[in-house]
């Protein structure tokens, strides 16, 4: 929210979620590794997919948390036929209560939708184009249950995205959810933001501060190196799988874009940019079994 309140990038919706932040966000936060980066670099990736799809698809958050992502898709035009999300049931009945209590969130939702009257309960809400599912993401067959429940076409082209998500389960909790995703959808992708290089002494430090604040990385063996974000999609069944830190990311992105956003806040701490960048990664896989 404070990152699109300084003007990073535009999102009319995160202000009916989110109240304004009381600290300013350090710019080395707004501009990569948590925010400018990772929203561009995980949004060129989803855009690349909806397009080969022709949304003819659909899409899966995973611990989508206060994400905007289903409302930005309509403005552009760009919705696949269904947009799914699950997080646990406290997080979805927050979300809900925003959606049904502020018309710019519930309006789209409705102009969405077709055909028989829309469900709507404290744990979930089920739309024909849009679908909030409470559940835990470490029990994959109530997961695939609630989400059949709602509408899941196992035959569609499928992307799931993880941002942040599979890091707090254990590697066991997270290749049961890579190996469940791999064998139910005969073409899927999948995208995951989260820590890399973790074995150095700054990703240590990292740790160690997120612990004080009472934040277990349950998976965070599996973020020591690009390689093995890459290795762990492979060994659950993925085709394809690649991997690349923020600063890679950050180097791809639109300069004049980039130009504009440095432009900004002035940044002091180059180096830790850096190194926060190097700390955090975007890896992919694919199954394609129709060649897409």
């Amino acid at each position: 929210r404070f990152a699109v309140s300084v003007g990073y990038w535009k999102d009319p919706y995160i202000q009916y979620f989110v109240r304004q932040a009381k600290e300013r966000k350090a710019p080395e936060i707004n501009r990569g590794n948590c925010y400018y980066a990772r929203v561009h670099g995980v949004s060129y990736l989803i855009k690349a997919f909806l397009d080969k799809t022709e949304c003819n698809c659909q899409i899966v958050n995973l611990g989508a948390g206060m994400d905007t992502l289903f409302w930005r898709l309509k403005d552009e035009n760009l919705l696949p036929r269904k947009y799914f999300e699950v997080d646990f049931p406290m997080i979805v009945a927050r979300k809900i209560h925003h959606i049904k209590s502020k018309p710019p969130l519930s309006k789209p939702i409705m102009e969405s939708h077709s055909g028989d009257s829309l469900l709507i309960d404290s744990h979930s809400l089920d739309s024909s184009r849009y679908s909030i599912v409470g559940a835990d993401l470490r029990f994959s067959s109530d997961l695939e249950e609630k989400l059949k429940k709602h509408g899941l076409d196992v035959h569609l082209p499928t992307l799931l995205v993880a941002e942040c998500v599979l890091v707090y389960m254990t590697p066991q909790q997270s290749a049961d959810l890579l190996r469940w995703a791999a064998n139910t959808f005969p073409v899927a992708m999948v995208i995951n933001y989260e820590q890399v290089n973790m074995g150095d002494r700054f990703g240590q430090i990292m740790i160690e501060n997120l612990q004080r604040r009472h934040c277990n990385l349950a998976g965070v063996e599996l973020c020591s190196s690009l390689h093995s974000q890459r290795e762990r999609l492979l060994a659950n069944g993925w085709e394809d799988a690649r991997a690349i830190d923020m600063m890679k990311v950050y180097s791809f992105l639109p300069q004049a874009d980039v130009k504009r956003i440095e432009a900004l806040e002035f940044l002091d701490e180059k180096e830790l940019f850096e190194q926060l960048m190097q700390h955090y990664c975007i890896c992919w896989a694919s199954k394609d079994s129709s060649n897409l």
